[in-house]
């Protein structure tokens, strides 16, 4: 994922900053409590295909 890109993205909803996670390839809004995938490179960043955070992660 491009950091300059990073930089720049912001939650769709809230427009707060979003938080990478390498690891299971997601930006994620801890206000709104979605995850965003990332697919070939390219952040989607549609509400309604956010996946919803469960209890246990933040």
């Amino acid at each position: 994922m491009d950091s300059r890109l990073l930089e720049i993205l912001v939650c769709p909803i809230c427009k707060a900053s979003l938080d990478y996670r390498k690891s299971s390839s997601e930006l994620v809004c801890t206000g709104c409590r979605l995850a965003f995938a990332i697919k070939d490179d390219i952040p989607v960043m549609l509400e309604d295909q956010a996946r919803v955070l469960g209890a246990d992660e933040a």
